[in-house]
């Protein structure tokens, strides 16, 4: 009898544990992971409609967002959405430093100024002694080499267009990185490549009201729904986004939100926030590391409550005394208890009385 009672509670503390959550993010853990060392999965989702990184480079900030999130676990996912105007835009701080720039060629060219140190091109190594003449040199030779390299690569097929993109890899490489220095681009300042240099997967979306909202949506639940992350790191102070961090919660994610609204809606509903200037001064990865810690203790606390249903119960406990009875284990037991009532039917008075 009590090897089948401690079976039957031991069943019912399973499935009290596995409806904890709206589903397990690891379902292969089980009572023996309370301390494990495995790590959790990160994803960092990034509105850049909402919160272009303006007064920050956007590779320091892609940058130092990623390290402020791999306290909280492995960054597996980091997307970035928005449409084609966020791309188009120029923040004040870099149009003021094109203006300082274009003053000073002209101080340069006019021969009112000159530079102490000489400009280096970054590709093939010569010094010039006016940003214009780097410029025209950049512009001539290697932009130039540039744009060959890509046609050759976009005519080519098959293997042969394999090779020639392990060929140019290198040079590529080393062209972007130069150019971000010397070419003033048509459009925007280069967030999109900052971005995709700093190992986010920029996407574009058409420029329609909420599209960038709905496509980051989307792409977040599709994450959700396919259990590849534990915490969401969303940055956004736009309160459309709600919903879609209630429904991580629900289904047991941590939720982080990094923007500039300190009584937002988005960050009175997350498990942790940070803002913009507390990721780019290294606070908010040295605070991830304390809130991971209550994170930790609060699971371990969640996971050990004994959960207790008195209908649960009481199926589960007359389930078992029923077929125990259908085997006569009890039989003898119930004879005993009736005779005893019967014997002991009459008041208490009667029975002292007999006694003396």
């Amino acid at each position: 009898m009590m090897k089948y009672v401690k079976v039957g509670a031991f069943i019912h503390a399973i499935h009290s544990y596995n409806r904890f959550c709206h589903f397990e993010s690891k379902p292969h853990l089980g009572f023996g992971s309370l301390d494990s060392q495995v790590r959790a999965s990160v994803g960092i989702f990034w509105d850049l409609d909402n919160k272009p990184p303006k007064s920050f480079p956007p590779y320091d900030a892609a940058t130092k967002l990623k390290k402020a999130a791999s306290e909280f676990g492995v960054v597996r996912f980091t997307v970035a959405y928005a449409n084609r105007q966020a791309f188009s835009y120029v923040p004040p701080l870099v149009r003021e430093q094109r203006k300082e720039r274009k003053a000073l060629t002209l101080l340069e060219k006019s021969g009112v100024v000159k530079v102490v140190e000489p400009y280096i091109c970054r590709v093939c190594g010569r010094r010039f002694y006016s940003n214009e003449k780097l410029v025209n040199h950049f512009k001539q030779i290697h932009e130039r080499e540039h744009k060959k390299r890509l046609s050759k690569i976009e005519s080519a097929r098959g293997k042969m267009r394999v090779k020639l993109v392990a060929k140019y890899a290198m040079k590529m490489d080393k062209y972007k990185g130069a150019v971000r220095d010397v070419l003033i681009p048509k459009a925007g300042y280069v967030l999109a490549d900052e971005l995709k240099r700093a190992g986010f997967w920029v996407r574009t979306v058409e420029n329609k009201p909420q599209a960038a909202d709905i496509a980051l949506r989307n792409h977040l639940v599709d994450v959700m729904d396919k259990r590849m992350v534990d915490h969401v790191v969303l940055v956004s102070d736009d309160s459309d986004f709600v919903e879609v961090l209630k429904e991580a919660r629900l289904r047991c994610l941590k939720t982080v939100v990094v923007g500039d609204s300190n009584d937002g809606a988005l960050k009175r509903i997350a498990d942790a926030a940070f803002s913009w200037q507390e990721i780019m001064m290294g606070k908010a990865k040295k605070e991830a590391v304390s809130v991971v810690g209550r994170w930790k203790d609060r699971d371990v606390l969640k996971r050990l409550e004994w959960t207790y249903d008195p209908e649960v119960e009481k199926k589960l406990y007359y389930s078992e005394v029923e077929s125990d009875d259908s085997d006569g284990f009890f039989s003898g037991e119930e004879d005993v208890g009736a005779s005893v009532l019967k014997e002991n039917a009459g008041a208490w008075w009667k029975l002292d009385s007999h006694s003396g």
